[in-house]
């Protein structure tokens, strides 16, 4: 099992000696995935006090929810939907399509705009991170014991 120490930075290790670390990278592999980054908009480098810093942006953080969302598929359904509603605000849309594109990734079904289903639950991290990037304001997620005409539901999610 991996120690929790291990995947975090060491006191005063570099984020390229933290990569390298991590996944062996090179010094030009590390440039790769940074710049790729960067023009994700994932990172931004700041400087302060003459020194060059990486900070996540809110886009970044959203990258970072959707590595960490995931369903957990139970051996037995246990018969309830689980809705995902959500109304981010026009000037956040970035969050927003991230957020839709994360959901169908993750099969859960578009029933309106900004209604998502899946019969399995988020797991307990993607739900505490929603929290921690204050996502959560935009965000209801509903466990419903019934629903009407959920016949071709259950037929995709073949339950």
């Amino acid at each position: 099992m991996i120690e929790a120490s291990e995947l975090l930075p060491l006191p005063l290790e570099t984020p390229y000696n933290w990569v390298k670390r991590q996944r062996g990278t090179t010094k030009k592999g590390y440039a790769s995935i940074l710049s790729n980054l960067q023009k994700r908009g994932a990172v931004k480098i700041i400087s302060k006090n003459g020194k060059r810093f990486l900070e996540i942006t809110a886009k970044g953080q959203l990258e970072v929810l959707l590595s960490k969302v995931g369903v957990s598929k139970p051996l037995k359904w246990d018969g309830k939907w689980r809705l995902f509603i959500f109304d981010i605000p026009e000037d956040q849309r970035d969050k927003r399509d991230l957020l839709r594109r994360l959901l169908k990734r993750n099969n859960f079904f578009k029933l309106q705009g900004s209604v998502f289903i899946n019969p399995y639950p988020l797991n307990r991290e993607a739900v505490d991170y929603l929290r921690e990037t204050g996502l959560d304001e935009f965000i209801r997620i509903l466990r419903v014991d019934e629903m009407d005409n959920d016949v071709e539901l259950k037929k995709k999610f073949k339950l």
